[in-house]
Order: structure tokens, then C-alpha cells, then sequence
């Protein structure tokens, strides 16, 4: 590798070098994919070094350590600056990779991909969820910390820091995480604002004139400035200030050149979005003193520099692993605790907590059996946290005597709540708000960070508000449980806005998401085992206001038959049926009594409940023909909502019984009567069918 300078290269010039070294090793990269970002990091390439080479706790050679600092880069977009800093401080993120940046296969995509590239901690580039997931990881750290820490024994001890661009700002989500992370008083978590001016399609000031600082500082964030964005020193003592605020979450406006060094993009919407051109990325590198050749280039000083960074991370993490070996032969119990919490297990003494319920024909609605469920989930499940929009009382999510978790430099006097256990960020009842979409990024966020198996919830309709949060739990297959409540038309009289008709096809369209709707209490049980068993997949549980029948499982399959997405309750005589009912959720009580006045005339009919088509779909060929047959059978599905989807299972010559249009206001049995559904329907529509076939 060429040298620039000479061997006793002065700290300011090789600061320098060093900054210089991820600007253009970014830009070179985005040049040869002829595709990327290339103009925030030619602006923010000075405070990451900052942080990165003087501040971030990390180990390069063990990317999980778990007392890491946690880095978001939440302007995603930005992504070859973090590949560059992951590459020089030593990550196995190799150069050749950085020379396939955006290419098929290789770890270094278009934006941040969590699970994909080492170092990086959460999936990013739409913008403002990585904002709002830096809030979660900030409280996961805080509350690890209140559970584990003992006097001399800081063992959960780290910083989230953020880099965040003008875009996360606008942003709703990143306003709701902010918010929240005000009233928390979250101290340890550090933002950096590449507050350039420029977005994709304009300068800011055509879309985005208020004052941000004050609005920050409304928010209960401590607000910093640094007026030259070259300033390696005053970033410095902005970050070491930040640092010292042990009350506040501190927000950094750095003031940026976005494609700095450009003699003709600099301070353009050009540099934002698309490769700078050869011609000019010649004219960048001789501007700021750069050798226009070879590409890729790496001077062996900025490399030795940077690579510092591997054995400071070595250091560190031993220190910890002696402090915690230590801390293990003092507190046994909370070692093994916080051990199991960092390796991702869990106590599955739990389950043998949970009995069958008993046979009900009037039952219980299933957000009621969920919310017993998860007390008896709460007590023994300590990394089990997390809250409602403002719906405790609705989804029955609130962790009974587990306290609130709410900082602990608050005034309480006021406060009203009814978690018990006292207000501090030991508390494992997170109140949200109502900020949906930012409850679902944070708790993305507390998922990345480790040792925490995160819920959140609010009504089924308000899945919308989360859905993005809810895409980038699934694809960065994060453990994160949404209790959807209130599930269908039968919630009755709060009308259309409330009442969800799409949303669970909605849900079922998204990869990896695993969605079950149970029928009973029963079912419920099971849907919560298949929940906190589920390895590396967000789980949507979906559960009805009104009350359903418990079923007697005595006469019907045992319910533990969910795990498997879909079986059968009970079958014709000979499994031999001429017509299968099927349904998800509040559903299935109908088909079962559908199925008996069928019974009564004659028909032999198979009954089964289908919670999870994800499920399902797992089974094999040989399992799903023997619930659903290929062969002749006339088939019916039943479910509350659009019936896109269901034609799969019920085949061409099969019908839906769903809704195609909105909900209405009314008594929630008066609805669904309207709608059809009742056994009367049902039983008409197959008596149709059968004459058909």
C-alpha cells in the first residue's frame, strides 16, 4: 500500500489521512457499483472517525460481545461509510467486499443488513427506524443494567450512539422515539446529526424550517452544536459533554458539507443519491489532496491506526469477561440469570405452570386468557418486557406487580399507574403511549440489543401504524412479540375505524412473520409457547375482544395441534369427509356448530382450526394432505376479513365465508349476524356447494 506522508506522521495529519481514507474508500466504492450514496460520507466521514477511533467500546474480533457500545447508523443510506469503518478497524468485512458493494452475494449491501455484515446492529435505511431502534437498545441497556448491576460490578455498562441525517428527523417514527426517549431520560444514548441541508429532491428549507434544537430540548434531550463538521476536536469535546449528561439523552448537531471535497456537487441534491462520475471523483481526490490512482486505496499508517482498534477491543473485552467471572462467584443466581438472558435461553419451567383449561361454552375472550398467560410468562421469564399504546386495560398486557419502567430521576408524585413494583428502569411495563409506530421500532431495537424477548401491543386495526417496524422485525428475523387485540367486526361498536377487515391478510403478506389467530383459551396456551420458542422470528399473536368458547378437549383435538398451523378438531366418520369446514379464531366455534346441525342431516363433515398459515406451511407435503386433502372434498373457510388468501386451501370448487367491505357500528353479535356469520349461514352456504359438486 502507497504512504502519503512520511514515517513520523503528525496526530492532526494523521487524522486526516484517516478521515480521508473512509471518504474515499466509500466513494471509490460507490463509483465502481455505479450505484450508492456517496455524499454523506464524504460529509460525516470526520465525527464517524471521532467516535469510532476515540469513544466506541467494541471488539472487532467478536462483533456480539455484549458490553459493546451499540453504533446505529440510521441514515442507511450512508451505508459504505460504516462498511469502510467496519473494514479499517478490523471487521471481517474484507476489501473485496468493499469492492462488490450493492453486488449479488455480497455482505456489503445497498443499506445495513443486520444478520448479514458483521458489526452491524440493526437493518436500516428506511429512514427514521434506526433512530427509533437506538431508543430501544438504550433501554434495554438501562434496564439490564437496573436488574444486574450490583456496587463494583458494572456489568451491563455501554452507549448507544447514532448517526442520523436530515431525513430521520422528518421522519414521525424518529419524532416518537424521540419523545420517548425525552421523558426516560435516557442518558446513555448519543445522536449525531449530519445536519448537511440537503435531502434527495431539495435543500431543507423547502420542506423543513422549524427549529429542531428547540424541539429536542422540548423533548427533554440535552442539545449540542458543532459548527464546522471538519472539526475533529470539537466533535470530540461534544461527544465527551454528551457523555457526562447522565440525565438526558443528547442529540449533536455536527453541520455537514454534504459530498464534501466536490468541486461541483458539494452542497447539492447531485451528492445525495447517486455516484459522483469518474471525471469528478478525480477532480474530489485532487481537491483534498488525495492520489487520483490506484482506487481503493489504504495508506499504511491510516490502516496501523485504525487497526488499534482490535487489540483496544480485546482488551476491554477480557476485562469485562474477568469482572463477570468475578461478579458470577458473588451473585450465582443473577450470573446465571443474565447468562442465560446474553445466550438467548429461556426457562421453559414456565409451561408447566400453565393449566388445560376446562370445557366453557360461553369462554373467555382470547386478549383475556393471552393476558393470564402472560403473567405466569412474566414471572418467570425475566428478559420479558414491554407495553402497550396506551391499551394496557384493552390488551390485558400489563405485567402484573413487575413495576414501570420509568427513569429513575423522575418526580413521581403525579404519576399514575397500576403495575406496582415502583417506577424505575428495573420496571419491565414499558408505557408507550400512543406512539404505535415508534413502539414497534423501539421494540425492534430492544430485540437487537440481546438478552431482552420484547411484546408491544394495541388493537389489530392499529397494525397499520406499525407495519414498516413490523417488515424490518421479519427481515431481520428479530424475536419480537405483537399482541394484536380487538380482532375482527365482533369487537362490535366503536364501528369501522376500529374494526380490521384487510389486516390480516395484511400481516400474512410479510415474510418470516409468523401470524396466529386462536380459537379458544386453550389454543391461546399454545400460541404463546409457539411464541417464545419461536427461534428468530417475530410473532404476530391476534386475539378477540368477545368472548369464545372454550372447547371441550375431551371431544376435540388437544390444542396443541397450533403448533403445527393448522388440524383437525374432529373428523367424519372413517376420516372419510365429504366436506371440511375450516377457520381461524373466533371463527371456529361457528363451524363447529355449523358442523353438527351438518352431522344432523347426514353429511359427514371434517372440522379444523387453522390458526397459522405460517405454520403450516412448514409441515410437510405428507402432514398438510392429511389435514387439507388435494382429493375431491368440498371446502369452506370461515374467518372475519377479506378472504384473500384462503382459495389456496379451499381450493377452485371451495367458497369463503368473508367480508368484502367495512365493518359497521353496532353490538358486536349484531355484526357479525349482519355479515354472516352465523351456523345458519354456514350450514346454507355448504348445503349450496355440496349441490354443486
Amino acid at each position: 500500500m502507497e504512504t502519503l506522508s512520511k514515517k513520523h506522521t503528525s496526530p492532526k495529519s494523521l487524522d486526516l489521512i484517516a478521515v480521508n481514507s473512509i471518504r474515499f474508500l466509500s466513494i471509490d466504492a460507490v463509483q465502481k457499483a455505479n450505484s450508492g450514496h456517496p455524499g454523506l460520507p464524504l460529509g460525516a466521514a470526520p465525527m464517524a472517525y471521532t467516535l469510532w477511533t476515540r469513544f466506541l467500546k467494541h471488539n472487532p474480533n467478536n462483533p456480539k460481545w455484549f458490553n459493546r457500545d451499540r453504533f446505529v447508523l440510521s441514515a442507511g443510506h450512508g451505508s459504505m461509510l460504516l462498511y469502510s469503518l467496519l473494514h479499517l478497524t478490523g471487521y471481517d468485512v474484507s476489501l473485496d467486499e468493499i469492492k462488490h458493494f450493492r453486488q449479488w452475494g455480497s455482505i456489503t449491501p445497498g443499506h445495513p443488513e443486520r444478520g448479514l455484515t458483521p458489526g452491524v446492529e440493526t437493518t436500516t435505511g428506511p429512514l427514521g427506524q434506526g433512530f427509533a431502534n437506538g431508543v430501544g437498545m438504550a433501554i434495554a441497556e438501562a434496564y439490564l443494567a437496573a436488574r444486574y448491576n450490583k456496587p463494583g460490578f458494572d456489568v451491563i455498562d455501554h452507549f448507544t450512539y447514532g448517526l442520523v441525517s436530515d431525513g430521520d428527523m422528518m421522519e414521525g417514527v424518529a419524532a416518537e422515539a424521540a419523545s420517548l426517549a425525552g421523558h426516560l431520560k435516557l442518558g446513555k444514548l448519543i445522536y449525531l446529526y449530519d445536519s448537511n441541508q440537503i435531502t434527495l429532491s431539495s435543500a431543507t428549507p423547502v420542506t423543513y424550517t422549524e427549529d429542531y434544537a428547540k424541539r429536542f430540548e422540548a423533548y427533554g434531550w440535552q442539545v449540542l452544536t458543532v459548527e464546522d463538521g471538519n472539526n475533529i476536536e470539537s466533535i470530540d469535546s461534544a461527544i465527551t459533554n454528551a457523555q457526562r449528561e447522565g440525565e438526558k439523552p443528547s442529540l449533536i448537531i455536527v453541520k455537514t458539507h454534504i459530498g464534501f471535497g466536490s468541486p461541483n456537487k458539494q452542497d447539492t441534491c447531485a451528492a445525495h443519491g447517486s455516484p459522483l462520475g469518474k471525471e469528478e471523483v478525480k477532480l474530489t481526490k485532487e481537491n483534498l489532496g488525495w492520489p487520483v490512482e490506484p482506487d481503493f486505496l489504504i495508506p499504511e499508517e491510516a490502516l496501523s491506526h485504525f487497526r488499534k482498534a482490535v487489540e483496544q477491543g480485546g482488551k476491554m473485552e477480557e476485562e469485562w469477561n474477568s469482572r463477570l467471572a468475578t461478579y458470577e462467584n458473588k451473585y450465582t443466581d443473577l450470573a446465571k440469570e443474565l447468562n442465560n438472558l446474553i445466550g438467548g435461553k429461556t426457562d421453559k419451567g414456565w409451561e408447566t405452570s400453565i393449566p388445560a383449561l376446562l370445557p366453557d361454552s360461553k369462554g373467555v375472550a382470547t386478549r383475556v386468557s393471552s393476558g393470564k398467560v402472560m403473567q405466569i410468562i412474566g414471572k418467570a421469564l425475566p428478559g420479558f418486557i414491554g407495553g402497550s399504546g396506551d391499551l394496557n386495560s384493552s390488551t390485558h398486557t400489563e405485567l402484573k406487580d413487575a413495576g414501570n419502567f420509568e427513569s429513575p430521576f423522575m418526580a413521581v408524585g403525579d404519576m399514575q399507574g397500576s403495575a406496582g413494583g415502583g417506577w424505575n428502569y428495573a420496571g419491565r411495563n414499558l408505557q408507550f403511549g400512543v406512539r404505535e409506530h415508534g413502539m414497534a421500532s423501539i421494540s425492534n431495537g430492544m430485540a437487537a440489543h440481546g438478552g431482552i424477548i420484547p411484546f408491544c401491543s394495541t388493537f389489530l386495526t392499529f397494525s397499520d401504524y406499525m407495519r414498516p417496524a413490523i417488515r424490518l422485525s421479519a427481515l431481520m428475523e428479530l424475536k419480537v412479540i405483537y399482541v394484536f387485540t380487538h380482532d375482527s367486526i365482533g369487537l362490535g361498536e366503536d364501528g369501522p375505524t376500529h374494526q380490521p377487515i384487510e389486516h390480516l391478510a395484511a400481516l400474512r403478506a410479510i415474510p418470516r412473520l409468523i401470524v396466529i389467530r386462536p380459537a379458544d383459551a386453550n389454543e391461546v396456551i399454545e400460541a404463546w409457547r409457539t411464541a417464545i420458542e419461536a427461534p428468530n422470528a417475530p410473532v404476530a399473536l391476534v386475539l378477540s375482544r368477545q368472548e369464545v368458547p372454550t372447547l371441550d378437549r375431551g371431544i376435540f383435538a388437544s390444542a396443541e395441534g397450533l403448533r403445527r398451523g393448522a388440524y383437525v378438531l374432529s373428523d367424519a366418520p372413517g376420516n372419510n369427509p365429504e366436506l371440511i369446514l375450516m377457520a381461524s379464531g373466533s371463527e371456529v366455534h361457528l363451524i363447529v356448530e355449523a358442523g353438527k346441525e351438518l352431522t344432523q342431516k347426514g353429511i359427514s363433515v371434517r372440522l379444523v382450526s387453522m390458526p397459522s398459515w405460517e405454520l403450516f406451511e412448514e409441515q410437510t407435503p405428507e402432514y398438510k394432505n392429511s389435514v387439507l386433502p388435494t382429493s375431491g372434498q368440498a371446502k369452506i373457510a370461515v374467518e372475519a376479513g377479506v378472504s384473500q388468501g384462503w382459495a389456496t386451501y379451499t381450493g377452485e370448487k371451495g367458497c369463503v365465508i368473508g367480508i368484502k367491505t367495512f365493518g359497521a357500528s353496532a353490538p358486536g353479535e349484531v355484526v357479525m349476524r349482519e355479515y354472516g356469520f352465523t351456523a345458519k349461514n354456514i350450514c346454507e352456504r355448504a348445503l349450496d356447494l355440496l349441490k354443486k359438486k
